[in-house]
C-alpha cells in the first residue's frame, strides 16, 4: 500500500499532540485539560485509521476490478475486522 503525505502529516499532527500532553502533564495542568487533549488525540487516530484502512480497501477493490478478480469476496470484511481491532 502506498501511505500519502497527508497520512503521515495527520501521524505528525498527532505526535504533536501527544507532545503537548507530555508538556502539561510537566507543567501539571489541569485534569481536565489534560483528558480533553488525550480525547483529541485518540478521535485524530481513529480518523487516520478510518483513512488508512478505507485508502487501503479502495486500493485493493481497484487492483481486483483491474485484474477481474471478483472471487476474493473477504476485502470488505478484512478492512472492517481491522476498524474493530482498532478500538
Amino acid at each position: 500500500m502506498e501511505y500519502t503525505q497527508e497520512m503521515k502529516n495527520r501521524l505528525r499532527r498527532i505526535e504533536g499532540q501527544i507532545r503537548g500532553v507530555l508538556r502539561m502533564l510537566e507543567e501539571e495542568k489541569d485534569c481536565k485539560e489534560v483528558i480533553t487533549q488525550l480525547s483529541a488525540s485518540r478521535s485524530a487516530i481513529d480518523r487516520a485509521i478510518g483513512l488508512i484502512v478505507g485508502t487501503n480497501l479502495e486500493q485493493c477493490l481497484r487492483e481486483q476490478i483491474e485484474h477481474g478478480d471478483y472471487a476474493n469476496q473477504n476485502l470488505v470484511k478484512e478492512a472492517v475486522q481491522l476498524l474493530v481491532k482498532s478500538r
